[in-house]
């Protein structure tokens, strides 16, 4: 949203740090209590904590949603700090670099092949 001036309002940000913040929330303690319960203690075990289809969804979803959370504040800070455009630009294409990898990253670990 835009206001009069033409300048961001912030409140899209805002929603969007609160809604990703309310997921991991949710996402994070339930992965938390899977892992702690089964208590894994060697490579086979910590793979057979990612078999179950549900698992692998609600890590991708909590790996999507932590980059991108981090995305927005990130974003904040370098508009808030950074007044070089160019080298606000830069830093923006590095974050969005390493996030996306990140998050390809984690889905080629869970789909891949072992």
């Amino acid at each position: 949203m835009k206001s009069a001036a033409g300048t961001h309002t912030g409140t899209g940000t805002w929603l969007m740090q609160r809604a990703t913040a309310l997921v991991l929330a949710a996402a994070l303690p339930g992965l938390a209590i899977h892992f702690l319960t089964l208590r894994p203690i060697d490579f086979l075990a910590w793979q057979a904590l990612f078999v179950p289809l549900w698992v692998r969804v609600l890590m991708l979803l909590a790996t999507t949603t932590l980059a991108l959370h981090a995305w927005v504040g990130m974003r904040d800070i370098f508009m808030d700090y950074v007044r070089p455009t160019g080298v606000r630009l830069a830093l923006y294409l590095a974050v969005i670099i390493i996030l996306a990898g990140s998050v390809t990253w984690m889905a080629a670990i869970l789909w891949g092949k072992p």
